[in-house]
């Protein structure tokens, strides 16, 4: 099987998914500065997922560039991932509307470790595939943002019940991590 159905249903998913976040925002009532302390929780929540699903569709979009052949396993593992992206509307929304409590905090933090944990199973999936020499596999490497990133998820969780605002801190630093695509793809490919 071809990936371009993979890559065109994954595109789709994630557009939908940034659709309805956008959908959760509401306009401000008033037409002062005022009136945007009421929505900035929302829109500083929906920002933040935005990038985050930014980041899986411009690093998916990558991962599926090496991949000739789809199986099974890889349209199950990339299945698995969508579910999990498309939590974050719900923990995105709960979060915005009660910004630094302990519980949406750390919710929010589990609907950003999952589809890490998710995407790393997609790699393995792939990888599996195409075997120990293919282009992802030479890419990956040692991975060290593949392995950092699910430890502060996994530490802002945590801290989310002890100081909220540290742990929100920590999924920024993970999002400002991935904000440059993996460049390790490219590179590889641009020398074979």
């Amino acid at each position: 099987m071809g990936k371009d159905r993979v890559a065109a249903f994954s595109d789709g998913v994630i557009a939908i998914l940034i659709t309805i976040m956008v959908l959760e925002l509401h306009v401000p009532h008033g037409a002062d500065l005022a009136a945007l302390e009421s929505v900035w929780p929302s829109l500083v929540t929906y920002a933040l997922s935005f990038v985050y699903l930014g980041i899986y569709w411009n690093n998916h979009h990558h991962l599926l560039y090496t991949v000739t052949r789809v199986d099974g396993l890889i349209l199950w593992a990339n299945l698995d991932l969508l579910f999990w992206l498309s939590l974050i509307p719900v923990a995105t929304a709960w979060m915005g509307q009660n910004l630094g409590q302990p519980l949406p905090t750390a919710l929010y933090g589990v609907s950003l470790l999952l589809p890490a944990i998710a995407y790393y199973l997609l790699v393995l999936a792939i990888i599996r595939r195409h075997g120990a020499e293919s282009i992802l596999a030479k890419a990956i490497g040692s991975d060290i943002k593949g392995k950092i990133s699910p430890v502060l998820y996994i530490a802002g969780i945590a801290l989310a019940f002890v100081t909220p605002w540290v742990s929100i801190a920590l999924y920024v630093v993970v999002a400002v991590l991935w904000l440059v695509p993996d460049r390790r793809i490219e590179n590889l490919i641009a020398r074979e």
